[in-house]
């Protein structure tokens, strides 16, 4: 992740070396323009026009497949398929909700957003998680009830409908693969789409085995059977997007090691009020209080220390303040939280 956003570093130096460690958001229009133009400048070439074709791709495909997918599982009687139908319609819009998201994690900061709109995407990666909570719960639902009344199912067509949807799902996967590593919300359509391949294996292997043995309670069984391995699945997700939405410190930064280095700068002798947090699934940001009693140590002193946070740690946007210690300041939220 840390290597992602190498290019940005340019509007970062600019908007932050200017700081002197003071706030950001009181800056120009001016900077908020150079700061949003940076952000177009990093990962937004190329890696975001590739996760659009994925995006447009996945869903294009999905759609169709949904309605096939249905239309014979209505036809096959198999809950097993119309539960596989209904969970890919969930990921269809779960796709467009991921999508929507990466387009306005583009959006330039204003005097309102200042931070343009880039914690939608973090927004996005809660409603997948969410999204597929509940279609687990409809897919359960349905399948327990199948059990206590089981009917005739058509093994042969939910076998071969199945199948295909392997397929789908697992190329679906696939074009999210590579981003996926670096930003929860891509993250969130690759592991919709991957547990999508393994409820439609699950599916097939049902079908067959209703064919050779013609166990219909196999069907309702797979299902609940996927839907707990799903939950598992999507526990983390879920987990992960949650403490975003409510400014935790990202999996991806270690506080403790971002607290040394500052502390560890030449002529800091101590530091208070130190925030991290997540703006974007794919950008951190900290605001912290440097104790130099010797003073503010000088631009480009400020900009080393901003390119290191940037380079090392994964934080991509940071506010330093000065203080010469001649007063007493405290964290304002927490007495005691003082570093």
């Amino acid at each position: 992740m840390k290597h992602d956003h190498d290019h940005d570093d340019h509007a970062h130096h600019e908007h932050d070396g200017h700081d002197h460690g003071a706030h950001d958001h009181g800056k120009p229009k001016k900077h908020d323009h150079e700061h949003g133009h940076g952000h177009h400048h990093h990962h937004h070439h190329a890696p975001t026009d590739g996760n659009g074709r994925a995006f447009a791709l996945a869903i294009g495909v999905n759609a169709i497949f949904v309605a096939i997918e249905f239309g014979y599982g209505f036809l096959a009687n198999s809950t097993a398929l119309m539960a596989d139908a209904g969970h890919n319609l969930s990921d269809v819009l779960g796709l467009i909700l991921a999508w929507g998201a990466a387009m306005l994690t583009k959006t330039a900061p204003n005097g309102r957003y200042t931070y343009g709109l880039r914690s939608s995407s973090i927004l996005a990666a809660l409603a997948n998680a969410l999204l597929l909570m509940v279609a687990c719960g409809a897919i359960g639902w349905e399948a327990v009830h199948r059990l206590a009344n089981p009917a005739q199912v058509a093994g042969t067509t939910v076998s071969i409908v199945a199948g295909i949807g392997v397929l789908v799902n697992g190329f679906s996967a696939w074009l999210f693969m590579a981003g996926s590593k670096d930003d929860l919300n891509i993250k969130g359509a690759y592991q919709h789409m991957a547990a999508d391949a393994a409820i439609s294996l699950g599916v097939v292997i049902s079908g067959l085995a209703i064919m050779y043995t013609g166990w219909t309670w196999l069907d309702p069984v797979v299902s609940i059977a996927i839907v707990v391995m799903i939950v598992i699945g999507t526990w983390s997700l879920l987990k992960e997007s949650l403490r975003l939405v409510l400014a935790a410190v990202p999996d991806n930064v270690d506080a403790d090691e971002v607290a040394s280095f500052l502390k560890g700068q030449p002529g800091v002798t101590g530091m208070h009020d130190m925030h991290i947090w997540a703006m974007s699934t794919t950008e951190n940001a900290l605001t912290a209080h440097l104790v130099m009693p010797g003073g503010y140590p000088g631009d480009v002193a400020v900009d080393a220390i901003v390119a290191r946070l940037k380079s090392d740690y994964a934080i991509h946007h940071c506010t330093l303040q000065v203080e010469q210690g001649t007063t007493v300041h405290d964290c304002t939220l927490h007495g005691e939280h003082a570093h």
